[in-house]
């Protein structure tokens, strides 16, 4: 089924206005990611801090942004649904009943300070806001670690507080619709000619591993492969989100079937690691990495 689809709501140079660079990523020497932001983005598009281009060492680009399939995925970073029943993924909202519905109810990530900036390491602050009002306090950090000479990992920790009371993170799995439990990390990869493989340690294949549980999960493109891999005992436990035909993504979802309510206080953490290498990997090569990644 296809995931909700946003048209371009202006023409191409107001619908992707040039990003302001708020950091630039370094590994081995070189540049692998850009984290930047487009502060004009139409609002049905829920801006928000993103990683675009990153790209392996090599220098193949393993990341899109603003893709004509689906506007509103943006490189590499988190994009939530429903957060209170506002709008931070973009697009379209699928209410029960009802199906995708355009409504006014997207909200903004908002950087609003650094507390560490690094060549290869950045903390930040942000806060999740809609109507002007916070929902979500985010204290992001960003790593590149080299592993090889043909392989480097991303590494993302994120802790979201409700700004006042409960805060409750749904999906469209959440309100009616299943099987589409996405919002959390979410990884748009370039779409090419021919579908990326995809792969888990015991399992091949979108529709095998999509809304599983495991360890790892491979996306082997032309010349690239992404292995995403949980940092922690509670990141492990979300089910992984997949596409690969209808174009590649892959996301850690918070959501999957029901409901996740974040008490006040009480800060929501998660932390991935994500393998970026030249080549295309097979499942021992993948977990090999992965094993160093997070021993990091």
């Amino acid at each position: 089924m296809t995931d909700h689809v946003t048209a371009a709501p202006t023409g191409p140079e107001e619908a992707a206005p040039l990003p302001d660079v708020l950091a630039d990523l370094r590994c081995a020497g070189r540049t692998v990611a850009r984290y930047a932001t487009r502060p004009g983005l139409d609002p049905r598009l829920s801006p928000r801090p993103y990683l675009h281009p990153v790209t392996t060492l090599g220098g193949a680009l393993v990341t899109e942004e603003l893709p004509g399939d689906h506007l509103h995925h943006l490189g590499a970073g988190l994009a939530v649904p429903d957060v209170d029943g506002r709008n931070f993924w973009g697009g379209r909202t699928f209410v029960r009943d009802r199906g995708p519905v355009p409504l006014d109810n997207h909200g903004t990530q908002r950087h609003t300070g650094w507390r560490l900036r690094e060549a290869g390491r950045f903390e930040e602050d942000l806060v999740w806001e809609a109507d002007g009002a916070p929902l979500l306090h985010e204290h992001r950090t960003v790593t590149a670690t080299a592993l090889t000479d043909r392989a480097w990992a991303l590494g993302l920790t994120f802790a979201l507080t409700p700004a006042d009371g409960p805060v409750t993170i749904g999906s469209p799995a959440t309100n009616g619709r299943p099987g589409a439990g996405y919002g959390g990390f979410f990884w748009r990869a370039p779409k090419e000619a021919e579908a990326p493989a995809v792969l888990t340690p015991d399992a091949d294949g979108e529709e095998a591993v999509h809304g599983q549980v495991a360890d790892w999960i491979a996306l082997a493109g032309n010349g690239w492969t992404l292995v995403f891999a949980a940092a922690d005992g509670t990141t492990r436990r979300d089910p992984w989100f997949v596409r690969t035909t209808e174009y590649p993504g892959v996301g850690s979802s918070l959501a999957w079937s029901r409901p996740l309510t974040v008490p006040a206080g009480r800060p929501l953490v998660r932390s991935l690691v994500t393998v970026v290498a030249d080549g295309r990997l097979g499942r021992q090569a993948a977990q090999d990495l992965v094993k160093e990644a997070t021993a990091q």
